[in-house]
């Protein structure tokens, strides 16, 4: 069956031409929006009308995805657009092609499933984030330190002493660390390398499950999340200095499960990622010297190898070869 869920666009730059309409999206095509706004190429076309083509030289410098489970749709500002067909969708293509064309200027490419315990780092991202809270443990913790969000947000009817309620609060609390600690290194959101955020919320669908749907802790939790997002993206949006791309994909359920890989916090290099489709792994901008390299090199000993043995085989032994001649004057001066 078809499930459904909300594409929503909560800051842009001008130079991406997001537009608004209720033009529904394929829930798989959702990392080709991502990378095409980044001004990478995709495999097919996207005839998506909601996307333009806006301006070729000047890119975002950071994409930020929000996954939050739970919900169809959240009421936050910007464009929104229904998904059509829920599937289960990963941010790795964008990952990879970020990680192969500016591997040299080590981007940072964070993506985060804090209820899950993934967590997948590349480049500065390792630096930047060493003291992001992660594991279940740390985010509680976290969560009952003087400088945590539990002193600001205005609980209402969500309990400080519920663990479903904390592991709502407490992916809020990694929305806030990112976005501080990030202000720490603004240095690397100024730099020529794009970065990546995809991060993966169940919170809220934990607390749906817990007290219910209608239940006012879920109203509560539904409004506070709306909130914190809309401070994540303008934080972020700020920190890129409003060249950066912050999008929410809100979904009740996934039609299909998705498989759960769990990553090393610490794993700097590019994990290999299964290929369903069985398609090339994107070339790098050295793939056109070293193949006019090979090319060149082998049409030139192809040459050679034809000329010399034109010459072997036409080649006269009494004259042409010392061999024969030194052969020759040995034989009649016995």
């Amino acid at each position: 069956g078809v499930c459904g869920g909300e594409f929503s666009i909560l800051r842009s730059p001008q130079s991406v031409a997001f537009r608004d309409g209720s033009w529904p999206i394929p829930g798989e095509r959702i990392p080709d929006v991502a990378a095409l706004t980044m001004g990478f190429s995709v495999e097919e076309d996207l005839p998506w009308p909601g996307l333009g083509v806006g301006d070729l030289f000047h890119r975002p410098q950071a994409t930020v995805l929000v996954t939050v489970k739970g919900v169809d749709k959240l009421p936050v500002k910007g464009f929104s657009y229904p998904i059509e067909n829920a599937v289960p969708f990963s941010l790795d293509s964008v990952a990879n092609a970020i990680h192969t064309l500016f591997s040299e200027e080590t981007p940072v490419v964070l993506q985060l499933a804090p209820s899950e315990e993934r967590v997948y780092m590349v480049g500065k991202a390792n630096a930047v984030f060493e003291d992001l809270s992660v594991t279940l443990r740390q985010l509680r913790s976290r969560l009952f330190q003087d400088s945590s969000i539990l002193n600001s947000l205005p609980l209402n009817s969500l309990s400080r002493n519920n663990e479903v309620d904390l592991l709502f609060l407490s992916e809020l609390q990694v929305l806030h660390d990112i976005a501080s600690l990030l202000s720490r290194h603004k240095h690397l959101a100024k730099d020529h390398s794009p970065d990546l955020y995809s991060l993966e919320l169940s919170g809220l669908e934990e607390i749906g499950k817990r007290y219910g749907e209608d239940s006012q802790q879920f109203k509560d939790a539904s409004q506070i999340l709306v909130d914190s997002l809309q401070k994540f993206a303008d934080e972020m949006f700020n920190l890129y200095g409003g060249n950066a791309v912050v999008e929410v994909v809100a979904v009740k359920e996934f039609n299909s499960p998705l498989s759960r890989k769990t990553r090393s916090i610490l794993q700097a290099s590019q994990s290999k990622n299964e290929n369903p489709y069985n398609l090339a792994y994107p070339y790098n901008y050295d793939y056109s010297v070293i193949f006019n390299i090979v090319l060149w090199m082998m049409i030139g000993l192809a040459l050679a190898v034809i000329v010399i043995s034109y010459n072997l085989w036409n080649m006269d032994p009494g004259y042409d070869s010392i061999i024969y001649r030194m052969t020759n004057q040995k034989i009649r001066m016995d």
